[in-house]
C-alpha cells in the first residue's frame, strides 16, 4: 500500500480519465513522503516523522505492515522529529510552524510549546522532554509538557544542532550539522563540550541499548561509533548518502532513514551494511516538473532536486548536501536545448546547463519566487508571489543581463506560467482561475471556478491546467473560445505540505503530459490515444 491509498483508501488512487486518454506511472508510488526523524514507540513499533508530509507513520519491524498514526492534513504540521514518554505520549517538533506538539495514547493533539525557530531535535530523557533548534544561533531547552513552566534554555548560538540524546553520564548529545562535530551538555550545569568533530554532516546522535555512542553521516552515508572518551571514530555501516536519523530497537538492531527518497531500513552492523526494507525510496514530493527536447526530466522534491534520464534511470542532481549544482530549488521549466530554467528559495532565477553542469545567474534575491517558464530571445518569465494573504502576487520578465520588466501585479497567490503565442498564462490560485495577459497587461480570464490550479502548458493550442485542490486535469481549446473539458479526474494530487510550491504538469519530449503526483509520489504520463 502507498502513502495515498494508506489514508484515503484503494480507490481514492484510481483517476479517470476522459475518452481518448490512457494513463501509464512512469515511476511507481512512494511508501512515505520522505523520512525524517525515527524513534521507537512504547507499542514497540518504529515511528516515523514525514516533514513535508505533515505526516507521522508507524512500521510494525518484524511483519513490515504501515500505520498513518497522524495524516496528512491532520494535527501535526510538519513533524520533524518524535519521541516518547513513558505514559506512551509522542512529541512532534513541528519545524515550520515552530513548536512542539503531544498526541497522548487516545489520540489528542496538544501544543505544548511555540516560538521556537525550526524546532528539529526531540528526546526524552529521564523521562524528561528536550529539544533544540536546527539553524544558525540554535538553541537547546528543556520543555514541561504537564505544567504551565516557560522552556528552561540550556545552551545558545549553536551551528544548526539536531537529533540529540541522553547519554549514559547523564549529559545530552547533539551533532552540530554544518560543523561536522558531535557535542555534549550537562542538563543541570548547561556546561558545553566538544565531544569529536571531522564528520561530514552528522544529523544525530544516538546511543546503543548498551551505551555506545552512535552517528550518521548524512554527506557520506556512513554509520559511525564514537568513543565518548576520546572522540575516536568507528565506521560500522555504509549506505547511500541522505542518513536523516537512526534508531536502535531494544534488541540493538540499527534502523536508518533518509531524507532525501524517504526510504527506512534496517541495516546490518557486521561491515556489510545489507540492508532489510522496510520502506522503499521514493519521492517526498515530486512537485515541480520539465522536460527537455533529448527526453531528460528534471524534478523538484522537497529539498533535492532530481534528474529522470529518457530510460527512468533517476540521480540527484542538487541537495543540500551538494554544493556544485543548484539547491532548493522551488521550480523548474525547460529553457534551451541541454538547459532548464529554476527558481530557488532564496530568490533566485538561474539557467543550468545539465551537460556541462554550469550554472548562470540571471537575478538573485527577488522575494518568494514560484514558477517560470522561457519566453523569446532568451528571456525568462517568472512569477512572484510575496503576499501571504491579499493580491500581492506578480509576473515579470528578466534577460540574461538581469533587466527585470514587471508585466503585472495584484494577483492572487499565482502560481505558474506559460508563455504562448505572446499571450502570458498564469495560474492564480487564490482567485481560482487561469488568466491570459497579452503584452500590454491586460488580463482576461481563461478558466474560472478551480479550487487550486498550479501547473499549465500548452501543447497544439490545448492549455492544460493542473487543478491540485480539484485533482483535476483540465483542457481548454484556445482557437475555439476556451472551451473547457475534464481530461482526467480523481488524480493522486493535491497532498497538503507546509511549503508552497508551483508546478507539477510539463509537455514531454514526445508531446504527452507528465503530472508530478504529488499525493501518492509519482511521476504520470497522459497521452491521447
Amino acid at each position: 500500500m502507498n502513502r495515498f491509498t494508506a489514508i484515503h483508501g484503494e480507490a481514492a488512487g484510481t483517476p479517470q480519465l476522459a475518452d481518448g486518454w490512457r494513463l501509464t506511472k512512469v515511476t511507481p508510488p512512494s511508501a512515505l513522503f520522505g523520512a525524517n526523524g525515527i524513534q521507537f514507540g512504547t507499542d514497540g513499533r518504529l515511528y516515523v516523522a514525514q516533514a513535508m508530509g505533515n505526516q507521522v507513520t508507524a512500521i510494525d519491524t518484524v511483519s513490515g505492515e504501515h500505520e498513518v498514526i497522524s495524516p496528512n492534513g491532520g494535527p501535526i504540521v510538519g513533524p520533524d522529529d518524535v519521541a516518547f514518554d513513558s505514559q506512551g505520549n509522542m512529541y512532534s517538533t513541528e519545524v515550520m510552524s515552530e513548536r512542539v506538539s503531544m498526541r497522548k495514547p487516545n489520540g489528542e493533539v496538544t501544543i505544548v510549546s511555540d516560538a521556537l525557530p525550526s524546532a528539529n531535535g526531540v528526546t526524552v530523557f529521564n523521562d524528561r522532554l528536550f529539544i533544540d533548534e536546527h539553524r544558525p544561533g540554535g538553541r537547546l531547552f528543556e520543555l514541561y509538557p504537564h505544567d504551565d513552566r516557560p522552556p528552561r534554555q540550556i545552551a545558545e548560538n549553536l551551528s544548526g544542532p539536531n537529533a540529540l540524546a541522553g547519554g549514559p553520564d547523564g549529559k545530552l548529545y547533539f551533532p552540530l550539522v554544518p560543523e561536522g562535530e558531535i557535542w555534549r551538555v550537562d542538563p543541570e550545569t548547561c556546561e558545553l563540550e566538544k565531544v569529536t568533530e571531522g564528520l561530514f554532516h552528522p544529523t544525530a546522535a544516538k546511543f546503543t541499548p548498551s551505551g555506545e555512542l552512535v552517528a550518521p553521516q548524512a554527506g557520506n552515508g556512513e554509520v559511525v561509533k564514537i568513543d565518548t572518551e576520546t572522540g575516536a571514530q568507528t565506521v560500522i555501516a555504509k549506505v547511500r548518502p541522505g542518513i536523516d536519523n537512526l534508531a536502535f530497537d531494544a534488541d540493538g538492531k540499527l534502523y536508518l532513514s533518509h531524507f532525501v527518497d524517504g526510504g527506512v531500513a534496517e541495516v546490518s552492523m557486521d561491515g556489510k551494511s545489507t540492508e532489510r526494507v522496510l520502506a522503499e525510496p521514493g519521492w517526498v514530493g515530486p512537485w515541480g516538473i520539465a522536460a527537455d527536447p533529448s527526453g531528460t526530466c528534471f524534478i523538484v522534491d522537497c529539498l533535492s532536486l532530481a534528474c529522470l534520464s529518457p530510460s527512468g534511470e533517476r540521480s540527484s542532481v542538487g541537495s543540500p548536501l551538494d554544493n556544485s549544482a543548484p539547491r532548493f530549488v522551488r521550480a523548474v521549466a525547460a529553457g534551451n536545448s541541454g538547459e532548464f530554467l529554476m527558481t530557488t528559495a532564496r530568490g533566485d532565477v538561474i539557467r543550468y546547463q545539465f551537460a556541462d553542469e554550469k550554472t548562470h545567474m540571471m537575478v538573485a534575491k527577488q522575494g518568494q519566487l514560484k514558477g517560470l517558464c522561457a519566453g523569446e530571445n532568451d528571456t525568462v518569465y517568472v512569477v512572484k508571489d510575496d503576499g501571504v494573504n491579499g493580491d500581492q502576487g506578480s509576473v515579470f520578465s528578466v534577460n540574461d543581463a538581469g533587466d527585470i520588466t514587471t508585466l503585472v501585479e495584484g494577483l492572487s497567490a499565482p502560481k505558474d506560467v506559460f508563455v504562448h503565442e505572446a499571450v502570458c498564462y498564469v495560474s492564480e490560485a487564490g482567485a481560482g482561475r487561469v488568466i491570459a495577459i497579452d503584452c500590454s497587461g491586460k488580463i482576461a480570464p481563461v478558466l474560472e471556478g478551480l479550487e487550486d490550479p498550479r501547473g499549465i502548458t500548452v501543447i497544439d493550442n490545448q492549455l492544460y491546467v493542473l487543478d491540485r485542490g480539484g485533482c483535476v486535469l483540465w483542457s481548454v481549446n484556445l482557437a475555439d473560445g476556451n472551451a473547457a473539458t475534464k481530461i482526467a479526474t480523481n488524480l493522486p494530487v493535491g497532498a497538503v505540505t507546509p511549503i508552497d510550491l508551483a508546478g507539477g504538469l510539463c509537455k514531454d519530449s514526445s508531446g504527452n503530459l507528465l503530472i508530478a503526483a504529488d499525493g501518492e509520489g509519482s511521476i504520470l504520463q497522459l497521452c491521447p490515444n
